[in-house]
């Protein structure tokens, strides 16, 4: 029987927009995997998992339909990312902001094209840039983080030349965020590789990606980030 307190957990999870947007995605990809997994052996089973990872994934576009004016206010706060470590961070955030608040309203063109709701001429071409827009926001998040992750393992030197009492739970804490992101690293590399494969045949991997190569890649990476959703919340132990 699930504890009272993990119980708590999950429905605190549920309760917010981010965290009930990883749920979705992790059931979508986890099914995507089932449904790779069943295609010969069982072909009608794969097909119903294949429907409702399908459903999974379109439930998730249609909440991202207001996410532009959130990404909107983010942009305003972060302006010029002043408070980043260094100025390559600092550009690498502005221009994944700029991706992004691009990204949003052309998707909800292909949303709306999609549901028949208006009309555009070459469909397929917003589809593409679209796909376009997440690989770069995904490629300058990526680079942002292995750019921190350089900045700390040199602030980590610094505090090994000299350790002591007062800085060892400095230490510690450090040690904490360069784990976490190595794991934004794996996870965000496995976004990257889905996020290619969505690009039109002839470019890099684009379309070559079967069912079940997805599945696994999206299902790691999911849980990877339900992993830091709790662990970002209650901290180093």
């Amino acid at each position: 029987m699930l504890k009272r307190g993990a119980l708590d957990e999950f429905c605190d999870m549920l309760d917010t927009y981010g965290g009930r947007d990883k749920v979705i995605r992790t059931l979508c990809y986890t099914t995507k995997l089932a449904c790779g997994l069943y295609q010969e052996s069982d072909p009608d089973f794969s097909k119903r998992l294949g429907i409702f990872s399908g459903r999974m994934s379109a439930t998730r576009a249609t909440l991202r339909l207001l996410d532009d004016w959130p990404m909107f206010q983010q942009t305003l706060r972060y302006g010029l990312g002043h408070k980043e470590p260094d100025k390559t961070m600092a550009v690498m955030g502005v221009l994944a902001n700029i991706v992004d608040n691009i990204y949003y309203p052309v998707e909800k063109v292909c949303w709306l094209a999609e549901h028949r709701i208006i009309s555009v001429k070459e469909p397929s071409k917003w589809d593409t840039a679209s796909s376009i827009c997440w690989v770069l926001s995904i490629f300058l998040n990526l680079l942002r983080i292995l750019r921190n992750v350089t900045l700390m393992e040199q602030y980590s030197k610094t505090l090994a030349k000299a350790p002591n009492d007062s800085n060892r739970e400095e230490r510690r804490k450090l040690l904490w965020k360069q784990q976490q992101e190595m794991l934004s690293i794996v996870r965000l590399s496995l976004d990257l590789t889905q996020a290619v494969s969505t690009l039109p045949g002839g470019y890099l991997w684009g379309g070559k990606l079967s069912t079940l190569q997805i599945g696994v890649i999206g299902t790691v990476s999911s849980f990877i980030g339900l992993y830091q959703y709790f662990a970002k919340k209650h901290g180093p132990a």
